[in-house]
């Protein structure tokens, strides 16, 4: 039995490094990189006081749509992020990595479902639920089962740790292990360092900030306290900073998006 287990484990690892598979999660992480600029550009736009589109990934995913040859792109993605999915799933079942690596893992095989989701959606009927209406859903749901608010208030935990592992990610440089950093040249190792420290900075702000939404939900029993990225980058603006930190916040998902791209060409995979 323990023989067959490490040759189910060792064909799965192999499945998840074949080429093909390599091509098509370079490809999506390249695809997150642009979901991630159109919501730090949106962003950016309700920073500044203008009237914009939820700044969340269903919103930038139609976005693309409307673009020429958006419903290709959309394909595209799709690809990239079942690829992504499946990649996740890998190494949270047969990944060496530490329980928070696993755990992260795990969570990314979520989001990247739900992003699937989004273009399912965008592809056949025109439109999907934003990230908000998806999270205050889950919330209701979950509200009403027993020991629900123990539940809810458990998930917005453990947004908030994820979010500061990532913001720990960034200051301390961990992402760099993530990267085939002996094949990249000087400079891209610099302008990587600079891109990760202050993308995991802002991405790790914003997931906390979900998270405090979600155990507010938990504690009010309200599911309209909770929500998803666009309601945290709000709250942002809510505070004594005013708008400018939401656009500096904004700043970041855009040095994210930049750093995804980088991740594409030279990210272990």
């Amino acid at each position: 039995m323990s023989t067959a287990g490490h040759e189910v484990r060792g064909a799965a690892r192999r499945a998840a490094r074949h080429p093909v598979m390599d091509v098509a999660t370079r490809i999506g992480l390249a695809c997150r990189g642009v979901l991630y600029a159109l919501v730090g550009a949106v962003a950016v736009q309700i920073g500044l006081g203008e009237r914009s589109k939820e700044a969340d990934k269903a919103g930038a995913i139609e976005t693309v749509a409307e673009l020429p040859f958006g419903a290709g792109l959309l394909w595209i993605m799709m690809v990239g992020f079942v690829a992504l999915a499946l990649w996740q799933v890998s190494e949270a079942l047969f990944g060496g990595g530490e329980t928070i690596e696993r755990a992260e893992a795990v969570a990314r095989v979520a989001v990247y479902a739900l992003v699937v989701a989004s273009l399912i959606s965008v592809l056949t009927k025109g439109k999907a639920s934003s990230d908000d209406e998806k999270s205050r859903d889950l919330t209701a749901t979950l509200l009403e089962l027993p020991g629900g608010p123990v539940i809810v208030g458990a998930i917005g935990l453990g947004l908030v740790v994820l979010g500061g592992y990532w913001v720990r990610q960034g200051l301390t440089k961990g992402f760099r292990k993530e990267l085939d950093r002996a094949d990249m040249p000087a400079p891209a190792r610099a302008v990587m360092d600079h891109l990760g420290l202050g993308g995991f900075v802002a991405r790790g702000a914003v997931a906390a900030l979900a998270g405090i939404l979600v155990c507010r939900a938990a504690v009010t029993f309200d599911p309209d306290e909770a929500g998803g990225i666009d309601a945290a980058l709000r709250e942002f603006a809510g505070t004594p900073a005013g708008p400018w930190l939401l656009v500096v916040v904004a700043l970041g998902l855009l040095l994210f998006a930049a750093y995804c791209f980088g991740e594409a060409r030279w990210r272990r995979t």
